[in-house]
């Protein structure tokens, strides 16, 4: 069950999914709460899964009142606000929320949720999936980069992920002779001003914004270091993909990412909202081939140590299972 129209909806049809599009319009949406209940009735699932605070909201209210049990899942590292809402979610509506890292698990505690609720489970990769069709050198020549090196975000344009922070960084490089190409791909409602700063700052010709795209695998095999400068991060995905496509990794010490990648084995992590320290780090890798190189030998072995998709599907069966004894 998902908004009509949504993504969710469009690959779970792909996939030969049975769906069921529920318009849920906001966090007062009594009638989709009552859409809801009446297809958990009649579906009679053993379990519900929750995804997002809105669907968390509605959902859970749906799932108490069909009488089955219900799980969510926090991605991300807002604040929790502790009240009666905050009570009602995590100790009546569902039975266990799963924290995707241990600063997502954090909030939650400061949040209030009994850490008996709590289960960690991380977000994961599957690095068959990251696999280039395209060789690197073909990529690299469609999006204008020669042998200079490129430095890649891959993040919606959202102030959040910290992109103007990058381009303030990327200006300092241009001080110390040192002018890498970066490319943006993703998009969001932050893409009009994040042009009009690069130009501001004389980075028009060093900077390609290059919109939504579906081939993350050879956008990663074409780069040499993943950026991602985040203000707040539940995880960082991105991160994970960089590292199991064997790419150096510079990020922020925020939420999820400083658990992921870790200093000065698979990337190099700095402070947020840090030009300064995020130019220092890009510059030095930028300079130094063999640090990249050797970060990115571990990213691999890293992401094999919890972030392989296969165990992460196994941790969610185990919970499902115990959930479903647990309801009985």
């Amino acid at each position: 069950m998902c908004p009509p129209g949504s993504r969710a909806e469009a690959e779970a049809r792909e996939r030969g999914l049975a769906v069921r599009g529920v318009a849920m319009r906001n966090d007062l949406d009594l009638p989709a709460v009552r859409t809801l209940r009446r297809l958990m009735r009649q579906e009679r699932p053993q379990l519900a899964h929750l995804h997002t605070g809105r669907a968390t909201w509605l959902g859970g209210l749906a799932a108490r009142a069909a009488g089955v049990p219900a799980l969510t899942t926090r991605r991300m590292d807002r604040a929790v606000a502790r009240g009666p809402r905050t009570r009602l979610i995590h100790e009546h509506l569902t039975l266990r929320t799963v924290a995707i890292s241990p600063g997502v698990a954090e909030r939650l505690r400061e949040g209030g949720v009994p850490d008996e609720r709590v289960v960690r489970i991380p977000s994961a990769v599957d690095p068959e999936a990251l696999r280039p069709r395209v060789g690197r050198a073909a990529t690299r020549r469609a999006e204008g980069a020669g042998d200079e090196v490129v430095l890649l975000a891959l993040a919606a344009l959202v102030r959040r992920k910290g992109l103007d922070v990058l381009l303030h960084a990327l200006a300092r490089l241009a001080d110390r002779e040192l002018r890498p190409a970066l490319w943006i791909a993703g998009d969001g409602p932050e893409r009009g001003p994040l042009e009009k700063l690069a130009g501001e700052l004389g980075l028009s010709q060093q900077v390609r914004f290059l919109g939504r795209r579906s081939d993350p695998a050879e956008l990663l095999a074409a780069c040499d270091v993943l950026v991602l400068p985040s203000r707040l991060e539940g995880l960082g995905v991105a991160a994970l993909e960089a590292m199991a496509a064997g790419r150096a990794v510079v990020a922020t010490r925020v939420g999820g990412l400083g658990d992921a990648v870790v200093d000065g084995r698979t990337g190099l992590l700095v402070p947020p909202e840090d030009a300064v320290a995020l130019a220092d780090a890009l510059a030095k890798l930028v300079a130094d081939p063999a640090l990249r190189e050797r970060l990115a030998g571990e990213g691999p072995r890293r992401v094999a140590e919890g972030f392989l998709a296969e165990q992460m599907v196994a941790a969610y069966e185990s919970l499902y299972r115990e959930l479903v004894a647990e309801a009985r």
